[in-house]
């Protein structure tokens, strides 16, 4: 499985941004899918995860009601809606396929990660 994540930029502090991730091969339609990022010096961390029907949806506390992950029609693709952004979300935003359906935050629980898309968000 290949994953081809797009939409990331530059934008100002409270701007919005549309992630999208999407699958290279229709194994990944069984399996949940989620988001991480990784600012420069810092670990890698969780951001939001969603099942493969796309009905089950986990978010870290620090993006809860800014970020909405979605998977319309429990396709191979997945998207993040970032608002309200803020300068410390700045990072390389990472998609990934989990092993299993159920949405996880658990990074050892995913098999598949694209290649990153820069997020970068000014003050």
């Amino acid at each position: 499985v290949q994953l081809q994540a797009s939409g990331g930029g530059l934008v100002q502090a409270g701007g919005s941004l549309r992630l999208a991730c999407a699958a290279s091969r229709r194994t990944s339609s069984n399996n949940a899918m989620g988001w991480f990022r990784q600012a420069p010096g810092k670990e890698r961390e969780f951001v939001a995860a969603i099942n493969w029907r796309g009905g089950d949806t986990v978010y870290a506390d620090f993006v809860k009601g800014r970020f909405t992950i979605s998977r319309p029609n429990a396709k191979d693709t997945v998207y993040l809606q970032m608002n309200s952004l803020k300068p410390e979300d700045t990072a390389v935003y990472y998609c990934a396929v989990a092993l299993g359906s159920a949405s996880t935050s658990n990074a050892d629980r995913y098999r598949y990660w694209g290649q990153g898309t820069q997020v970068t968000v000014s003050s």
